[in-house]
């Protein structure tokens, strides 16, 4: 497929909401999703909120893990029926999905060797390194005290602990998996970072828009390998 004229369409799905906008330009397009909402569901939405819109391909940003575009299993945040759904059919376009936290680090990406961590209700991560994109599973890795990184970094625990004791952690947590990953420089992105007082060394703050971009370019940027 020649890909210098595509327009495309970008989906970012959340916990809260499902996001849309096209690479043509224009205003960022948002429906509410939650717990009650499937794939069926958010292809719904998503048709509704493109309504007049022109796009060739589109590009989804999935909150849960994803290989060769293919959902491996279903969102702690939203409902059941994701695994298997054949979005392309659904939506007579070709589609590429990624995990969410590698479209929005792929849109924030800037050379060399990038970890990338969304702070949201979850905490989703990724790696870039000379180009190659590549998703990681820490959020449920070991942290301490037998609980995992997402226990102490995602939006429960800065609901139960509180902001300063959230935000040590979340130093903590960069400073462990800077030492093991060795990146260039962190970028700390999801809704959450906006939390944050200050930054981790070598971390700087990434944006939520960024995973408009970040959808863009899994089909526009031939450098990028995925």
């Amino acid at each position: 497929m020649d890909t210098d004229n595509l327009t495309v369409l970008a989906i970012d799905i959340g916990g809260s909401h499902v996001k849309i906008r096209t690479s043509a330009g224009g205003e960022e397009r948002k429906a509410v999703s939650g717990p009650k909402m499937n794939a069926a569901g958010m292809a719904d939405a998503v048709e509704k909120l493109a309504a007049g819109l022109d796009f060739d391909v589109l590009a989804i940003g999935y909150p849960g893990p994803v290989v060769h575009d293919k959902v491996l299993s279903d969102p702690h945040n939203l409902a059941p029926g994701w695994v298997g759904f054949d979005f392309a059919k659904r939506f007579g376009k070709p589609v590429r999905i990624v995990n969410d936290a590698l479209m929005q680090a792929i849109g924030s990406y800037e050379g060399g060797r990038m970890l990338f961590l969304g702070l949201g209700t979850g905490l989703g991560a990724a790696m870039i390194v000379d180009n190659v994109a590549q998703p990681m599973e820490l959020a449920h890795l070991p942290y301490r005290k037998g609980r995992t990184y997402e226990d102490y970094l995602g939006e429960a625990s800065l609901e139960q602990r509180g902001h300063d004791k959230w935000q040590k952690h979340v130093f903590a947590a960069v400073e462990q998996l800077t030492a093991a990953l060795e990146p260039d420089y962190v970028v700390i992105g999801g809704g959450n970072v906006t939390r944050l007082d200050a930054l981790p060394p070598k971390a700087r703050r990434g944006d939520n828009a960024n995973a408009f971009k970040g959808g863009f370019a899994l089909w526009l940027d031939k450098t990028l390998m995925v």
